[in-house]
């Protein structure tokens, strides 16, 4: 059995603990075309106490640490210390609505001798199916007890590719068409499963062999681009670049496909 940090067993503890709770939820959705309250209301309930509840338990761990959370925003606590990055429901839509597709997501952000900050530990936990995806820098990715490697396809027309489709009030969608129009010919498939943490998680355990999207927050994405790294593949913004989260795209893939992603994608953008 493959032994992980202490960090991460309190990482899916917190996660763990969370999940029945959004589990109960799930499966109330169904009642709230009669509810008073507005699915609005249900769904930011449903984000808050799961939040709250992952809180408590990675504070009573790491007390001094700071924290990055979707529904309570920013957290001080000992700048020399790491923080926490928290997606307590990644894929709100897709809870709303009743399709069982979401996750939790947390990692931890640390800063290198230079001061710039990395991810260096990541846990995406999917509640309904119990899949535990989690990684360490240096220590690979895993699902439980399962090393991950990323996809070993090589050309494009073997590759199903994951995606998000720009809707109301987020992204680009002149953008996302000219590059969506770049890479559709050129593969076997393209997906949108509309929780980015978990499309990650897939591309680093071979179930997609790539992904894009733009305009996602770092709840959204920093532990999933451990996970794609850890497992062997590249991330990278649209640029080619290591400025995923400045410039809020990304790009992943295993080495081979993301250099023929790439050139697709700085040859749409250049259209």
């Amino acid at each position: 059995m493959v032994s992980h940090s202490g960090l991460i067993a309190v990482m899916q503890k917190a996660a763990r603990k969370a999940a029945p709770k959004l589990r109960r939820d799930f499966g109330e959705v169904g009642e709230l075309q009669v509810s008073k309250k507005g699915p609005g209301d249900f769904v930011t309930m449903a984000d808050k106490q799961a939040e709250e509840t992952i809180l408590g338990e990675l504070k009573a761990a790491r007390p001094d640490w700071s924290f990055l959370l979707e529904e309570g925003g920013e957290i001080a606590g000992n700048p020399a210390k790491p923080r926490f990055i928290v997606d307590p429901l990644d894929g709100t839509t897709n809870f709303l609505h009743g399709i069982p597709h979401f996750a939790i997501s947390i990692a931890v952000e640390e800063k290198k001798p230079n001061g710039q900050p990395e991810i260096t530990h990541a846990v995406v936990y999917q509640p309904l199916t119990d899949e535990t995806f989690w990684a360490e820098k240096g220590r690979g990715s895993w699902l439980h007890d399962r090393r991950l490697r990323v996809s070993a396809r090589r050309y494009l027309d073997e590759a199903l590719i994951g995606t998000g489709i720009p809707h109301i009030g987020r992204s680009d969608a002149a953008q996302w068409t000219r590059i969506y129009n770049a890479i559709a010919p050129e593969v076997a498939g393209i997906r949108r499963f509309g929780a980015a943490s978990l499309d990650f998680a897939w591309v680093a355990a071979g179930r997609m062999d790539g992904f894009w999207e733009d305009d996602l927050d770092p709840w959204d994405s920093a532990a999933g681009m451990l996970l794609v790294k850890e497992a062997g593949g590249f991330v990278s913004d649209y640029r080619g670049q290591d400025r995923m989260m400045e410039r809020r795209e990304y790009l992943a893939a295993n080495g081979d496909l993301h250099s023929r992603l790439h050139k697709l994608v700085a040859s749409a953008l250049r259209s």
